[in-house]
């Protein structure tokens, strides 16, 4: 896993929440890595933990309740759990930047658009007046806000979704981070935008040599914005693969379904396919492989032991006993 174009390393991340009706594994032994200039997709249904790794990588996760309780975060070499929050302050925005799915969440009502991407600028930078508005005017520019003199006076609920989307995204590479974390970034945008969005992300990371993480459960962004997926299930990762390794040749039971599950182009069917049965309560999860209860060609072991990771191919890797067992 480790090489040195690894930007981030990130090791059998645990984090929990402690709840007052239980322990609840929203992470739980999640190790993957991304190099520079990559992006990675991170790929599951709601709930699978996708967006808690995301947090757990710039330590956001929701406090008293969550925690992180074992692993490794490695950024250029250097453990970020082992940072004060105020070295953490140093590196969000700076280094590690992140955009939300809803950008209503993500802006503040009461403040100009300029007045936001001004903020990190501020923080992190140190320009002040002139040169700072200069330079929020360079970033409405870089995300193709037009007439950005204009919108830089006028305040979040004036602008369209496709707007407010690329205005985050403004903020969040304001300061040249060397990774940036998109979670769900073209959730309430329409497909053109969304296309717009996703092109508007592959410029800038082509510019700035930008590293990506992607989380989504939409597979059309994966194959259009995407170099390797990582696929989680019930707070694991259980495949990763290259994107059109993954796509010709998906592996893991629960991968194959959730590629079954999307419509094909040309093919008339009556009914969708459908995986049976619900995700897992992440309170009581077994010892063994948590998609078992749904998985088709379950063995007996898959309910009492988790599989080790396996190597299918070079860059090709998933945790399924019924493939230990044919190998």
């Amino acid at each position: 896993m480790m090489n040195s174009k690894n930007i981030l390393v990130v090791k059998d991340l645990k984090t929990y929440f402690f709840t007052r009706r239980g322990l609840v594994k929203a992470v739980d032994g999640v190790s993957f890595c991304l190099q520079e200039g990559e992006t990675l997709g991170l790929v599951g249904e709601s709930g699978c933990g996708k967006s808690v790794a995301c947090f757990s990588v710039i330590q956001l996760v929701a406090q008293p309740a969550g925690r992180i309780v074992g692993g490794e975060i490695l950024f250029e070499g250097e453990d970020l759990l082992r940072k004060s929050e105020k070295e953490m302050r140093q590196i969000r925005g700076e280094k590690i930047s992140m955009i939300l799915q809803d950008p209503m969440t993500s802006m503040n009502p009461v403040f100009t658009v300029g007045y936001q991407v001004a903020e990190p600028i501020s923080i992190h930078q140190k320009l002040k007046r002139l040169a700072l508005m200069e330079k929020v005017l360079e970033m409405l520019k870089k995300v193709a806000i037009p007439s950005p003199e204009v919108r830089a006076k006028e305040y979040p609920h004036q602008m369209s979704g496709g707007m407010r989307q690329r205005i985050v995204g403004a903020m969040a590479i304001s300061c040249q981070p060397k990774i940036l974390i998109a979670d769900e970034p073209t959730t309430s945008l329409d497909v053109t935008i969304q296309a717009q969005f996703l092109k508007l992300l592959k410029e800038i990371q082509q510019q700035s040599n930008l590293s990506m993480i992607i989380v989504t459960h939409d597979f059309g962004i994966v194959a259009r914005a995407c170099d390797r997926v990582a696929v989680m299930y019930a707070g694991k990762i259980v495949e990763t693969a290259g994107t059109a390794e993954l796509f010709d040749k998906p592996t893991h039971p629960y991968t194959i379904a959730l590629m079954n599950s999307l419509p094909k182009m040309g093919k008339k069917k009556d009914k969708l396919f459908s995986i049976d049965g619900q995700p897992p309560d992440l309170r009581t999860l077994s010892a063994g492989c948590s998609f078992a209860p749904r998985c088709p060609q379950a063995l007996d072991i898959c309910l009492k032991e988790y599989p080790p990771e396996r190597i299918i191919r070079e860059g090709h890797f998933m945790n399924c006993w019924l493939h230990q067992e044919k190998g």
